[in-house]
């Protein structure tokens, strides 16, 4: 898998290639990139997919002692990414975690368009269940090692406070496997996401929602209205407060719409990229650092 150097440490990405827009997906947390695997299959015919695994408990790569691991600092990687692979007119897509929220509302440069679906915003941050018993498991020295060996058990890892809440068809065992790997064996990856955890603050959250009432460039929110962790109600809160939004509502799905529902997701990213057409956006030279 191809790697990048960021100021923060190494990360793994996955990239389609070709000539099509660029669609850059963030996933979440205790997730890698292979969330995407099924819309990804989808877009690659027409788009060049790139999706990177960010620090936030999938990465199999510790990030240095000293890197800046809040949302600020995700927010950063994902500018780096984007210059370190000569990205422009990025459709940046964005679920659970809410690295793009903070970066459209700062920095988009690159961005040509933004994708909400299903994701931290305002109060509910650490969101729903699942991060409120990750934040009380950070607190306690070793609580990350002893929930991460816990969720061996494939009764746990369905439960609310696991994966249950996330994904209304059952995630394949594989690949949480997979997700749960680097937790389960890295202390570096384990002081990851403890020192991401424990920087979030709700008054963050809410000034970055605030925030994106600056972002002018066309943006889409897509939710489900049966979403346990993420609030359904944020959907209007976010398309009311984005200048250039709509709102795309999906049944039958959990906050994973990419895999409850990938081939209705990648519908509505690629009705959203033909309708909202081509946008020349700031390349590097331009403010960028």
């Amino acid at each position: 898998m191809p790697e990048l150097e960021l100021t923060a440490g190494t990360i793994d990405y996955e990239d389609s290639g070709g000539e099509g827009p660029v669609v850059l997906l963030l996933g979440g947390v205790v997730m890698d990139g292979s969330v995407w695997a099924p819309l990804v299959e989808d877009l690659r015919r027409e788009h060049r997919c790139v999706v990177p695994t960010l620090p936030l408990g999938g990465h199999r790569h510790p990030m240095r002692p000293d890197a800046d691991l809040s949302l600020a600092g995700f927010a950063r990687m994902v500018q780096e990414i984007m210059i370190a692979l000569d990205l422009h007119d990025v459709t940046l897509v964005q679920n659970d975690h809410a690295a793009a929220l903070v970066l459209a509302g700062q920095r988009p440069e690159r961005v040509a368009r933004l994708v909400i679906s299903s994701c931290e915003a305002f109060e509910n941050y650490p969101p729903g269940l699942p991060g409120k018993n990750l934040r009380l498991t950070a607190l306690v020295p070793g609580g990350l090692y002893v929930a991460m060996q816990g969720m061996r058990s494939h009764a746990l890892r369905r439960s609310p406070i696991g994966f249950g809440w996330m994904s209304k068809r059952p995630l394949p065992d594989e690949l949480v496997d997979r997700w749960l790997a680097p937790l389960q064996s890295q202390r570096g990856v384990r002081r990851d996401l403890r020192k991401y955890i424990l920087s979030a603050r709700r008054r963050q959250m809410i000034e970055v929602c605030e925030r994106l009432s600056a972002f002018d460039r066309p943006a889409l929110v897509v939710w489900t209205p049966e979403d346990r962790v993420q609030r359904p109600e944020h959907r209007r809160r976010l398309a009311e407060l984005l200048p250039d939004a709509r709102l795309v509502e999906m049944a039958d799905s959990y906050t994973l719409i990419m895999r409850d529902q990938p081939r209705a997701f990648a519908a509505a990213i690629r009705e959203f990229i033909a309708e909202s057409g081509t946008r020349t956006v700031a390349a590097a030279g331009s403010g960028e650092d």
